[in-house]
């Protein structure tokens, strides 16, 4: 006897049809499950059984063969555990496989045989909708997230006895099938995420790094901070999400897929994530944190970080591995993980806000004598290196700020810089509809000589700036693109040489100031 259901998987953060065919035949009992399972797929054939006893239905008594199809694609995970048991029903008689035709099967089993939901719902679902399938059988607690995309039918089930014999609570109108009236009116009550409570308003002082904030806001540049300690580094930066513009559709069901992968996304959500992600990992994090890896590769806050900002504080903190890993997805907005059975690609079209001190002590500018000696600052500053500092494209020093005026608060609040950078924006999506990017950062080429095109007192300024400071291309190239964002916060076309002086004057790196 013969059952064939489907299934999905996830590679990197897009799912991938799995078929899970169960053939019963005679001979000695025993389970075998083929098709380059891992450990957690073949101890599924443990909990199916009992989940299937425990329901009230008959395990086989007879050689049971389940193939995971495609074969030379590794399974990981404890997805396919509701298709296998569904198979197994189905090949043994126990139930009709037209009830289950058409049909994609997402859900870990306990012994039980109550369903828990696994990461990774919202690109299965995706998938399945992409691939005609018109129903989709998921854990309760992931019918939220399965129902976040259209165009489907969602089933969702607590047990397996429960779907076996049609029970279900209560359906309110409108529904999702097995959603459940107490569970909707929990998600009606769930509040969209607003934020942290803070506000660029809190930072007093600092009127040039509230300027860079905003030039990075809008064009989705690279910044860093440099400055003695408390001096407003990491306040500035925590703030940068408050002045972002929200998510569009496609980008928050990108971000919301990979959180989905990643197990971060909340059972309760109500709709796809809108606010722009905001990671901040600790600097002892490892490589394969920061940008993803593993046996079977999964993203890491790079990825998380997509269509986001990746704080880094304390940038010469973490190791010049890490540091180093993050040249290749600056430059290409996406990693590349590649391992002997599959080759992965996150996306990691991120924003990196970083800040760093001058040396290990602070600095004169702090107030007190520089503690280091020369050798102690050349090996602090040397953690960053050259191809690494050209890439960020803001590097702003801040000062110790004077007392007076400290509770006078500040002058720019976060909705008021939010609705500048929003006009930036438009004029940006605008400019670039024909062409699939939408910031200035993403200028390449062809697209950065025609859309930013200097003024000639502009061009004479730019050119002899980089002879006198020996400029590389790429930092050139960076110029230019902040000059174009200086222009458009000021809604003007032709760059002038007053955008291109202030690009200039947040390039402290560049400048030789710290060095």
């Amino acid at each position: 006897m013969y059952a064939k259901m489907m299934s999905a998987s996830v590679l990197g953060i897009e799912g991938r049809l799995i078929e899970v065919e169960v053939n019963i035949s005679s001979g000695l009992p025993q389970v075998n499950v083929v098709g380059l399972p891992d450990s957690a797929v073949r101890e599924s054939i443990d909990r199916v059984r009992a989940a299937i006893q425990n329901g009230g239905m008959k395990f086989p008594l007879d050689r049971v063969t389940i193939n995971l199809a495609p074969a030379d694609l590794r399974k990981e995970g404890s997805a396919f555990d509701l298709a296998i048991a569904a198979g197994i029903l189905c090949a043994s008689g126990q139930v009709d496989p037209e009830r289950l035709a058409d049909t994609l099967f997402i859900g870990e089993m306990s012994l039980s045989g109550s369903i828990r939901s696994v990461p990774g719902v919202l690109p299965m679902t995706e998938l399945a909708r992409r691939s005609g399938i018109r129903r989709i059988v998921v854990p309760r607690s992931a019918v939220a997230e399965a129902s976040l995309l259209p165009g489907i039918e969602v089933v969702g089930i607590s047990s397996l006895s429960e779907w076996i014999n049609g029970e279900s609570e209560e359906e309110p109108e409108g529904a999702p099938a097995g959603f459940g009236r107490k569970r909707l009116r929990r998600l009606k009550r769930a509040v969209e995420e607003s934020g942290d409570d803070v506000d660029l308003a809190d930072v007093v002082g600092q009127e040039q790094g509230k300027r860079a904030l905003l030039v990075a806001a809008s064009g989705m540049h690279n910044l860093v901070f440099v400055g003695p300690p408390g001096t407003g580094k990491t306040m500035l930066c925590r703030r940068l999400p408050t002045i972002l513009p929200p998510l569009n559709d496609e980008e928050a069901l990108a971000v919301t897929k990979i959180f989905s992968v990643c197990g971060k996304l909340g059972g309760e959500r109500t709709g796809l994530i809108r606010s722009r992600p905001f990671r901040s990992p600790h600097h002892t994090i490892s490589a394969a944190g920061l940008i993803g890896g593993g046996s079977i590769p999964k993203p890491g806050e790079v990825t998380l970080a997509h269509h986001g900002v990746l704080f880094l504080d304390e940038l010469p903190e973490f190791s010049r591995a890490c540091l180093e890993t993050l040249r290749q997805p600056l430059e290409d907005r996406e990693v590349t993980i590649g391992r002997a059975r599959a080759v992965c690609r996150f996306p990691a079209g991120f924003m990196l806000a970083a800040s760093m001190n001058p040396c290990l002590c602070g600095g004169e500018p702090s107030g007190k004598p520089c503690a280091c000696s020369p050798a102690a600052i050349a090996r602090y500053r040397s953690r960053i290196s050259g191809p690494l500092a050209d890439r960020l494209d803001l590097q702003v020093e801040l000062s110790r700020q004077p007392l007076q005026g400290l509770s006078s608060g500040g002058s720019l609040s976060s909705a008021q810089a939010r609705e500048i950078v929003a006009g930036a924006a438009a004029r940006q999506r605008a400019r670039y509809a024909r062409h699939g990017f939408q910031w200035n950062s993403q200028l390449q080429g062809s697209h950065l000589r025609k859309y930013a095109k200097l003024s000639s007192d502009a061009e004479t300024l730019l050119q002899q700036v980089y002879d006198r400071l020996g400029l590389s291309f790429r930092a050139h190239d960076r110029i230019l693109r902040i000059s174009r964002t200086i222009a458009d916060l000021a809604d003007r076309e032709p760059i002038r040489a007053e955008d291109v002086a202030e690009a200039i004057s947040y390039r402290c790196l560049d400048r030789g100031v710290l060095l």
